[in-house]
């Protein structure tokens, strides 16, 4: 016996015992007389143990290399170790190595089979009270090291000092460390099978310092109080907005606006809250869409390689200040939307990747495992663990932030085992097809979760090919996703209004051809960060012609936006026509909103959003093959499209003309559902917006004068390059 404890202690001190707690602490005496006490600090001239009557016993060096012990006459179920170190600086502080195991069998049983939902609340770094004993509780899953220890000033980055727990066979170790605070910095130090020594951040950890620095921060965030009890009542009765007017204002944080006179530094959520909030309010948009604010060490990545899963950047603030800035939102009666990952992570030697030296979270093979064109790693869907890791994370934004909804990133990279890979670089699933049957059935677990447990709340794909359901329930087949980026309506207008309006009547069928598909999902219709970088201009820049015609192109195109069926999405400076493609680095171009003609048209947006609220045809049967008809979709000569919406009384509809030509067209008929007079109750063309004021006088009446298939119709001066927005008095 007395020789396999030796063995166990030089083990320890080179670093590689894998069951500290065997030999560290207090232990029956060899002798079977009294109570062994060991403790192994590197650094300490010397230790004494003071007993629970306050007694000091020194502890007797066992090795050069900081390993203390002694003996005592009881067993001891208190004790605190007095260490002494070079230059007569003492510390005094609880054993670690005396306290038990924390996680339960029930525990890792869940964590095994990836059904622990909460994990978030049994991994990571947690305050917890064992006994009388209040002290930071570390867990981290790597099932392939040789030792893991938590690191940090509290132990002067001395892998040997704390080392963890393992708990097999589920390959989750853990420790508790008394009286540890808050503001602690710390990392996992892993001593890999091959004797590599990798030091890793948490990835559970709550926060984290500001980049380029990667340590965690012992961070209890449980202690902010909200005020949006109200709001949270009522989203459930939302049921995903289908039948409600959902206009989204996509913001990146980091350059929605800066502060030059201060170095260029970021707004802080705090000051967020105050003004991007109203602002967002007062143009009339029901929900703000955040780019991922999970903490990501390159800002260049605009959040989408994330780092710290569980954490809000530190770059605005800290946890408890999102909260607050997710308050005000609520408070404004404005849903919050996080752009979220489960796509890939990125190979930061400090993160997710081969975290116990093993492809833990991706995939081995590079044929699955890696993202050539991104440069990043695929999760492996198929593993329990990895699962429970991301479906906890979605949980744990929607509770702890009480965050509204997740836009789901890149799904449709998720979805083909072959995406963006040549023949040969894939590997085939068990039926030798290109579904990744994994990823499908996590997608599929996240919707049935996330609209299981928290009602109101919704989810939407990026997902850009025809992958059939993705807005379907699960129990028909389906993704399950409340929504599905509208991603080919998108590129589709877009190529229509940046062609000269001279050669549009060619393209026509650019503009119509949504209508073959736009009842096949829950569609949202999105003019996303994605189409104002790269090269591809500003939304403003991409429009043909001189300045008036520009600002016109894009009125007529938004009221489009606003007129087809499905959700809004307009990413920030688009409403007042920046100028510049979006750089991450820099603020939004605000000096802009001194020129009349940005104004106005930022007025344009406000007013759409207005409008779209307050008609229920605009918005209240988007998904209901019913509430949409054209009333002449084929007049490509003249490139005017008109459409009626209708909501669900059909009795309450409104007309919708396009223009997208720069010529009026006098005297323009279209066929009408009712007969009565048709107030104009917006007209892009409006002086109001920047335009020349051809319109209809605030009105019209129908005549009884069959066309497009109605015994109605209207005989309208429709503006050049202008929509009309006409209801029934």
């Amino acid at each position: 016996m007395m020789r396999a404890v030796d063995e166990a202690l030089m083990a320890l001190v080179k670093g590689r015992n894998r069951d500290p707690f065997a030999v560290l602490g207090p232990h029956p005496a060899p002798s079977g007389e009294g109570t062994v006490i060991r403790a192994f600090q590197p650094a300490a001239r010397s230790i004494d143990v003071r007993l629970a009557d306050g007694e000091l016993r020194r502890m007797a060096r066992r090795s050069p290399a900081g390993l203390h012990e002694t003996v005592v006459a009881a067993d001891v179920s208190h004790y605190r170790l007095r260490v002494t170190y070079p230059g007569d600086h003492v510390l005094e502080f609880d054993d670690p190595y005396r306290y038990g195991r924390v996680l339960t069998d029930f525990d890792l049983h869940l964590l095994g089979e990836g059904t622990h939902y909460r994990a978030f609340e049994k991994l990571g770094a947690h305050r917890i009270r064992v006994g009388s004993t209040t002290g930071v509780h570390f867990a981290v899953w790597a099932p392939n090291a040789d030792r893991v220890s938590v690191i940090g000033d509290f132990n002067g980055w001395d892998g040997r000092v704390n080392a963890m727990r393992l708990l097999s066979p589920s390959g989750v170790w853990e420790t508790f460390i008394p009286d540890l605070p808050d503001g602690e910095k710390y990392k996992f130090e892993i001593r890999t099978g091959q004797g590599a020594l990798l030091e890793k951040s948490d990835p559970y950890g709550f926060a984290f310092e500001a980049p380029p620095h990667f340590s965690a921060i012992v961070r209890d965030i449980s202690g902010y109080r909200w005020r949006d009890e109200r709001w949270m009542a009522a989203r459930k009765s939302h049921h995903g907005w289908l039948d409600e007017p959902l206009t989204i204002y996509e913001v990146h944080l980091g350059s929605w606006a800066r502060v030059p006179e201060e170095g260029n530094r970021f707004l802080t959520y705090g000051e967020m809250a105050h003004r991007l909030v109203p602002y967002v309010k007062d143009l009339g948009f029901t929900h703000i869409e955040l780019l991922p604010v999970m903490e990501h060490p390159f800002s260049g990545s605009w959040g989408y390689q994330v780092l710290g899963f569980f954490a809000p950047t530190s770059r605005f603030g800290p946890p408890e200040d999102f909260k607050l800035f997710v308050d005000a939102c609520h408070e404004a009666g404005l849903g919050v939307l996080l752009d979220w990952v489960p796509g890939h992570f990125p190979k930061d030697d400090h993160g997710l990747a081969r975290f116990d030296g093993t492809a833990l979270y991706e995939h081995a093979d590079p044929r699955q495992g890696e993202h050539r064109d991104w440069g990043t790693l695929i999760f492996n869907y198929g593993r329990n663990e990895v699962r429970n890791f991301l479906l906890s994370n979605a949980l744990f934004w929607l509770e702890e932030y009480h965050i509204d909804g997740l836009r789901v990133d890149a799904v449709a990279s998720m979805l083909y085992l072959d995406y963006s890979r040549n023949a040969g670089e894939w590997i085939p699933n068990r039926f030798g097809g290109r579904e990744n049957l994994e990823a499908i059935g996590f997608l599929q677990e996240l919707n049935r979760l996330t609209h299981g447990q928290f009602e109101g709340t919704i989810t939407a794909a990026e997902e850009s090919t025809a992958w059939p359901g993705v807005s379907r329930p699960v129990h028909l087949g389906g993704l399950g996703f409340t929504y599905k980026w509208n991603m080919g309506w998108m590129h589709d207008v877009l190529e229509y209004v940046h062609t000269d309006p001279i050669h549009r009547r060619w393209e026509h069928n650019l503009v119509t051809f949504s209508a073959l598909y736009m009842h096949t999902e829950n569609f949202i219709l999105p003019f996303s960060h994605d189409e104002v970088v790269h090269g591809k201009g500003a939304m403003l820049d991409k429009m043909p012609g001189d300045v008036w015609q520009k600002l016109a192109t894009l009125r007529t195109l938004y009221g489009y936006m606003y007129g087809h069926p499905g959700k809004k999405l307009l990413f920030m400076g688009g409403e007042f026509g920046q100028w510049r493609e979006w750089n991450h680095d820099r603020s939004l171009d605000w000096h802009l909103l001194a020129d009349p003609a940005h104004g106005a048209l930022r007025r344009f947006v406000q007013d759409l959003n207005w409008h779209y609220r307050a008609q229920p045809a605009l918005h209240q049967a988007d998904f209901q093959p019913g509430g949409f008809r054209w009333i002449d979709c084929n007049d490509n000569e003249n490139s005017v499209v008109s459409i009626v919406r209708h909501a669900r009384d059909r009795d309450d509809f409104v007309v919708m003309v396009f223009n997208f030509t720069p010529v009026a067209r006098d005297g323009y008929r279209i066929g009408v559902p009712a007969a009565g007079s048709y107030a104009e109750l917006l007209n892009s063309d409006s002086a109001l917006y920047g335009g020349s004021n051809v319109g209809n006088a605030g009105g019209v009446q129908s005549e009884p004068i069959a066309a497009n298939g109605f015994d109605q119709s209207l005989r309208l001066t429709v503006p050049p390059l202008g929509c009309l927005l006409l209801k029934r008095q």
